[in-house]
């Protein structure tokens, strides 16, 4: 997005219909370890992770929305799981926190400079496509701000 170079191609996910045979895990023992997992601490892509390498008692979950015919964050909706924020706009800010203290640390470091302020562009843009639904209709983003929301989870 910031940068001149192309786009890397990145693979397609098999298109299937249906769970493989070897993946027989009931879909609510998945949103119950789906919400289990979500009260530990996890984001929903780390669920996913969880959830296929380790699986629900023993046998993996290759596709959450295959198994159970809902994404994680539907799950953890109905369960009201979720969090303030959605996951790329908090590691965004988290970023943007991050780079933020190592260039007052570092006022030299023009590279990181830049990257700030490209994150903190990618921040304003998530932002504005949150606004009114994820995030309140009058937020708006300042370091202060990701400061203390982040804190506050």
């Amino acid at each position: 997005m910031h940068t001149r170079r192309r786009g890397s191609s990145g693979s397609d996910k098999p298109s299937a219909d249906e769970p493989p045979e070897w993946s027989d895990v009931d879909p609510e023992d998945i949103e119950s370890r789906v919400v289990e997992l979500a009260e530990q601490g996890y984001d929903p892509s780390q669920i996913g992770m969880k959830l296929r390498d380790e699986g629900v008692t023993g046998t993996p979950v290759p596709d959450v929305k295959l198994a159970t015919g809902k994404k994680v964050t539907e799950i953890l909706e109905e369960n009201d799981a979720t969090s303030d924020i959605p996951e790329d706009l908090r590691n965004l800010m988290e970023r943007a926190v991050r780079l933020r203290e190592h260039v007052q640390a570092n006022p030299q470091d023009y590279q990181n400079k830049r990257a700030l302020q490209n994150t903190e562009s990618k921040v304003r843009r998530l932002v504005d496509y949150y606004r009114g639904d994820e995030l309140e209709a009058d937020f708006t983003y300042s370091y202060d701000v990701a400061v203390e929301l982040l804190e506050n989870e």
